[in-house]
């Protein structure tokens, strides 16, 4: 079967596509597919491409001599079922309206968790989405025991699996153990190793990887039609995520970067005011997703400042617009432990995601960073933190 898989709209990924392609060739199809890979690399995208080749859909790929479908994509295909995790308040028009989109661009951001809202003037206030045991029980199994339509089998898409509570795992590992021979699933997660042990062995791993600077650019050009210069810059803060970085405001990222270097700045100095006053202010404007996106920007500086300390070379650089701040940085702060910032900062992301305060995360963060800047160990234990705020407030 001569397919070029994913030619049309995929973004790289060309291990991905070949393995695919592979699969398709040899005709001996599984009954159940796992695609994982980071955030934002085109997890859901590859698990649509792959239903609509499976059903002969000649949309994101080109089928060439195999199409077999006069249906326009997977949407208005009978045979191919998305679903996505859910807040337990959500109806299923909700999750209509998000694969709307979806069918538009399969890159969409349409999770609950990264976008809450469709209504970009609503609350921005994040969402627990998962794969209650009901919502499996009255909306997904019933699809399993369809026969095809019109295709060759009925796909059943499930994104973000890793969300799937233990009694609805329970549930569709019977799925799994008895399959029906015109049956696939094809589940996408973020998080291949928290999965069960018995859902993965059933099924075909099929790994993305983390999309490169080029990649992004790429796809930021010639499908989303920015122009060079910006695309180029977006592709280099992207850290790999497509689907998120074509939601960013340039304008917007460079004022957030601005910022948390004058956090950085204000750490140093032990400013306690303006530290509070920066911390304040993320967590009253940004949610979650907001603040681990400031964090990846902090991580994305202090990892030009190694590769600038160590190599002077400014090409490495990926802010290279801000190369003079760089530059002063490591020529004042030479001792800085960058390392063990970089660390400190990765441990902010956990505790973001289990809604501590934002405010007192980045208070204990300046604190730290003011040791770490001047080459000291940090004056309170890691299993401590909870000390700095006394200190704070003396």
């Amino acid at each position: 079967m001569d397919i070029k898989f994913g030619n049309r709209r995929l973004i790289g990924q060309s291990r991905a596509k070949e393995q695919i392609e592979r699969m398709l060739a040899s005709e001996r199809i599984g009954h159940a597919y796992l695609i994982s890979g980071p955030s934002g690399v085109g997890k859901t995208a590859f698990a649509l491409g792959f239903a609509e080749a499976i059903n002969g859909i000649d949309h994101l790929s080109g089928l060439g001599d195999h199409v077999t479908s006069k249906k326009s994509s997977w949407f208005t295909h009978p045979d191919i079922h998305v679903f996505i995790p859910k807040p337990t308040s959500a109806k299923m028009d909700e999750l209509r309206d998000r694969l709307e989109l979806l069918a538009e661009d399969p890159y969409e951001v349409i999770s609950f968790s990264q976008r809450p809202s469709l209504d970009k003037d609503s609350s921005s206030k994040n969402l627990q989405a998962f794969y209650p045991v009901d919502y499996f029980r009255d909306e997904i199994r019933p699809v399993a025991r369809l026969r095809p339509n019109e295709g060759n089998r009925v796909v059943i898409i499930m994104t973000q699996v890793e969300t799937m509570r233990k009694e609805t795992a329970n549930a569709f590992l019977k799925l799994l153990e008895e399959p029906s021979d015109r049956l696939m699933f094809i589940l996408t997660t973020e998080s291949y190793e928290s999965l069960l042990p018995t859902i993965t062995s059933r099924c075909q791993h099929i790994s993305l990887g983390t999309l490169s600077s080029k990649e992004v650019e790429q796809g930021l050009v010639e499908v989303d039609k920015l122009d060079r210069e910006t695309a180029s810059y977006l592709a280099r803060v992207s850290g790999g995520n497509y689907a998120m970085t074509r939601f960013f405001d340039v304008s917007r990222l460079k004022e957030d970067r601005e910022t948390m270097v004058n956090f950085l700045r204000l750490s140093y100095s032990q400013d306690a005011q303006g530290i509070s006053k920066i911390a304040q202010d993320w967590q009253s404007i940004l949610n979650i997703e907001g603040l681990i996106s400031l964090t990846d920007l902090m991580e994305m500086y202090v990892r030009d400042l190694m590769i600038f300390r160590e190599t002077k070379n400014e090409s490495l650089i990926t802010n290279i617009d801000q190369v003079d701040s760089i530059k002063k940085f490591v020529g004042a702060l030479g001792d800085a432990k960058l390392e063990q910032m970089i660390y400190e900062i990765d441990a902010t992301r956990p505790m973001l995601r289990q809604n501590v305060s934002p405010k007192l995360i980045f208070t204990v963060l300046a604190l730290r960073f003011s040791t770490l800047m001047r080459g000291l160990d940090t004056y309170i234990p890691e299993n401590e933190n909870w000390k700095h705020l006394p200190a704070f407030a003396k």
